[in-house]
């Protein structure tokens, strides 16, 4: 059996922030074993000392997390302030196991964990990575792949420091992947949802080059963006994003990156990601009714799986949300409470999410222990 608390607070001082926080996880969680924690970026600097001062009040010695430019908790955000996020959990002996380092290559990560792998099987994993490393998307498809297994988690999103935390040691690292494995004993159910609505169908490309699409369905790139606008009644300018479909997904999911700008003498547009002739993309819209809306359709999905209220969970959101998109900084996490009930919960806001294999934006990742 596995069981879970979790805390949150906001103040300026870093010493302050703890103690409030400390004090949200009392009486202590026998057992404990594992620790997530996620800081603002303000304590990005302070947050191998703010771990210290957890692992030594609550006797947890294993901690992972990162550092966003918001976290989320139990129906609460806090956005562009001084804040922590915490969750313990104690699990079963052997049933998780700590990595961090990941950089380049799955050759030491191989050797370091390989063992355990083989041994418990892991079917998921939370990931916090680097943005700053070109090889992070790469690395994130390669590890889900080798394991097999499902990833949620996200990009460090930091002015300043981009630390992440991993295992017992004192210090904090960059630049590459860190996280957790479970093993397969552990029950999870995950969701996705998409912050953008299409604004008109799903076509092929037929000429591109780089991150430039040329042509679509034998037509310039540009004069399909502009039949989609005029058939949609959208306004030019207005949050507009190109989404690539999955290949080989049966539920048609998609990735959504930036439309970075158009040539209208040439008729070809810039998308934030590599496009080949043969990839079908879509054009679309983020509006907060729209995200609204899919998060609602992503928490009934989940509820109908299940006739309890979770254990806990994990809530990973793109810096484009919470209050860029919505109302206020916690109305994701208000939402979440409000369709499967207050549990425990932890998160952050990221340059980017993780779901499965593959790294996201404008999304909202929701991982659910059972």
């Amino acid at each position: 059996m596995s069981a879970f608390v979790s805390s949150h607070a906001a103040d300026d001082d870093a010493d302050e922030v703890v103690a409030l926080t400390l004090a949200g996880l009392s009486p202590l969680l026998a057992g404990a074993n594992l620790g997530f924690v996620y800081a603002t970026d303000t304590f990005a600097a302070e947050l191998p000392s703010l771990v210290g001062r957890l692992r030594e009040a609550t006797g947890v010695a294993e901690w992972v997390g990162t550092v966003g430019l918001g976290v989320t908790a139990t129906s609460a955000g806090y956005f562009d302030r001084p804040a922590l996020s915490v969750m313990v959990a104690a699990l079963p002996e052997n049933s998780f196991r700590v990595f961090s380092g990941l950089e380049r290559g799955m050759e030491a990560f191989r050797r370091a964990h390989g063992a355990w792998i083989a041994e418990r099987r892991p079917s998921f994993g939370v990931i916090h990575a680097d943005p700053r490393n070109p090889k992070t998307p790469e690395l994130v498809t390669r590890l889900a792949e080798e394991l097999p297994c499902y990833l949620v988690g996200g990009l460090t999103s930091s002015r300043s420091r981009h630390a992440q935390v991993a295992g017992s040691g004192p210090g904090a690292a960059e630049g590459g992947l860190s996280g957790v494995l479970f093993a397969g004993n552990i029950a999870v159910a995950c969701g996705l949802s998409q912050g953008c609505s299409p604004i008109g169908p799903s076509r092929a490309v037929t000429e591109a080059e780089g991150n430039v699409i040329k042509a679509i369905e034998g037509r310039p790139a540009v004069e399909a963006l502009k039949a989609d606008l005029e058939a949609s009644g959208q306004r030019r300018g207005q949050a507009l994003h190109v989404a690539l479909a999955v290949p080989g997904s049966d539920t048609g999911d998609y990735l959504v990156r930036n439309l970075l700008g158009a040539d209208p003498e040439r008729g070809w547009i810039g998308v934030g990601d590599h496009v080949s002739s043969g990839d079908r993309v879509m054009f679309c819209r983020r509006d907060p009714k729209s995200a609204g809306e899919d998060l609602e359709r992503m928490l009934a999905r989940l509820k109908a799986r299940r006739n309890t209220t979770p254990a806990a969970g994990l809530y990973f959101s793109c810096v484009a949300r919470g209050p860029h998109l919505f109302e206020g900084e916690s109305t994701e996490a208000e939402a979440i409470a409000g369709v499967l009930g207050a549990f425990p919960l932890t998160g952050f806001f990221g340059n980017g999410e993780i779901s499965s294999s593959r790294l996201y934006g404008y999304t909202g990742v929701l991982a659910l222990f059972e």
